[in-house]
């Protein structure tokens, strides 16, 4: 495993952010995952400023879990921004949202989703699903090149 890969989950529900936690762990993830609460942050975090300008500490993320439904500026606004960034847009994003409206889910796969899932109630099936995108998107993927602003 790179020590420069990272996750960044984008979460407002301090519920859900433990619950992907433990699943994580759970699941044997060690990809570390990084935490924001909403849409605003998430840009912060990806662009690179205050407070997240050290990129040691705060390295670019080769996945991003993104919710729906944020303060600030929504998960569909900042998938949207990502899109719209020579840097970023390669960034594999996948949605992980309560949506299931198809409005919600054909929309975000044309801002440009890679992925769009449904969160489980069952912890169980949620381990299930973080192994399944750690296979795919940590080990297996080839990671496009994301430029360092």
């Amino acid at each position: 495993m790179n020590p420069e890969h990272t996750i960044l989950l984008v979460e407002d529900n301090p519920k859900d952010v433990f619950l992907v936690q433990r699943a994580a762990r759970k699941a044997g993830i060690i990809t570390p995952l990084r935490v924001v609460s909403d849409g605003d942050a998430a840009l912060s975090y990806l662009s690179g400023i205050a407070p997240y300008g050290d990129r040691a500490a705060y390295p670019l993320p080769v996945l991003v879990l993104l919710d729906l439904k944020l303060p600030r500026r929504s998960g569909a606004e900042v998938l949207s921004w990502i899109r719209q960034q020579p840097r970023l847009r390669r960034l594999p994003v996948v949605v992980l949202t309560s949506s299931r409206e198809y409005a919600d889910i054909n929309g975000i796969y044309d801002l440009g989703a890679n992925a769009y899932i449904v969160k489980p109630a069952d912890l169980d099936q949620l381990v299930d699903i973080l192994k399944t995108l750690n296979l795919h998107w940590i080990i297996y993927n080839e990671k496009p090149q994301i430029d360092i602003f």
